[in-house]
């Protein structure tokens, strides 16, 4: 059955994260300038009251739960009142830090230890909400996956897997991993026993599991490859994943500041080296370009290193497009940077 939307916007719409934005905007502003104005600027900065937001969602910490319950909360719900909209009593909660609540599908808490000689803990894990939710889709995949070979499990499952962990990937999350992967492992198996009901544990392990590199019961599938080597294409270990934590960036950061270009350049690459969708923009520049240097025209590789280099800067209106970027040794890139003069930078055929 249609049910028509004649008003506002559909939940999980396009659009609705960026009104999300536009309607809280200002809160984390307006919050403690209202606290500097009641409190005055040295108990304002006492009471440690943060506002983190992320499109709808937002956490407020604070000092105390009086604060909270006395005098954010009641601030906070007049400030949505008047841009039409309201908490939602169901998801709000104030609680402690010791014994934690969930954001963006992660878990904060403090965790006190038992020796009054060691400090608490902060420790940010994956949700247990979020864990379950991930581990039902995959089983549902491998579930509704009875006319499907290995190669297309495995083709449906990667996606799946490489996505969520690299979600996860910086934050305390082996342990998770590790527990995900034995529960995949059961599913898998079953399914393979599904299968072939009639035949014996080994020869299910041999047809469907593999040792790899040292490893054994590796879910993979062999084939050969144009040059006829033998190869298997492997299940994703979710445990496999390096965990890289997270560098926050400075305040002062400033993507079209001229002066600091070069820092923040390589500051984004360093960031973004683990994600995949950078990994597939470096591999698609790096093609164009040949594997040489736009600048030198010296082959680039893991031990020379790289820089992305936006050939019309930001600053001055470059698009972050990759027609807009050159892979660059660093010492080129250095040296770009500080020349005045115009810099002929070649790949696939063009000068800019």
């Amino acid at each position: 059955q249609l049910m028509a939307t004649e008003a506002g916007t559909p939940q999980g719409g396009i659009i609705s994260p960026c009104m999300a934005n536009a309607t809280l905007n200002g809160l984390e502003t307006q919050l403690k300038r209202h606290l500097v104005q009641k409190l005055g600027a040295k108990k304002a900065k006492k009471i440690k009251v943060q506002c983190v937001r992320y499109a709808d969602d937002f956490v407020v910490t604070a000092a105390s739960k009086e604060l909270l319950e006395d005098e954010v909360k009641p601030w906070v719900e007049q400030f949505l009142s008047v841009r039409g909209v309201a908490l939602s009593q169901a998801k709000t909660q104030i609680t402690h830090i010791n014994q934690g609540f969930d954001f963006l599908g992660w878990n904060f808490r403090k965790y006190v230890p038992k020796s009054p000689y060691r400090k608490a803990k902060l420790l940010i894990k994956p949700s247990k909400k979020n864990a379950s939710a991930f581990y039902r889709k995959v089983r549902e995949i491998i579930k509704n996956s009875g006319a499907l070979t290995q190669d297309a499990l495995i083709g449906q499952l990667n996606p799946v897997l490489k996505g969520w962990a690299q979600y996860h990937s910086p934050v305390v999350a082996k342990q998770t991993f590790s527990k995900l992967d034995s529960l995949i492992f059961w599913r898998l198996w079953r399914w393979a026993k599904r299968r072939h009901s009639k035949k014996s544990a080994d020869w299910i392990r041999n047809k469907y599991f593999r040792s790899i590199g040292g490893q054994n019961w590796v879910f993979a599938y062999p084939y050969k490859n144009g040059k006829g080597e033998r190869h298997y294409r492997q299940l994703y270990k979710l445990a496999e994943t390096a965990i890289v934590r997270h560098k926050r960036l400075p305040g002062e950061y400033q993507p079209y500041d001229a002066a600091h270009e070069l820092k923040w350049e390589a500051l984004r690459v360093q960031r973004m080296q683990h994600k995949l969708r950078y990994r597939g923009q470096i591999l698609s520049i790096f093609r164009r370009q040949k594997g040489l240097c736009a600048l030198c025209g010296h082959a680039i590789s893991k031990e020379t290193g790289w820089h992305d280099h936006h050939v019309i800067r930001r600053v001055d209106g470059g698009p972050d497009t990759l027609s807009n970027r050159v892979l660059l040794h660093p010492n080129c890139h250095a040296l770009v940077h500080s020349r005045r003069e115009k810099v002929t930078l070649r790949y696939g055929g063009l000068e800019c």
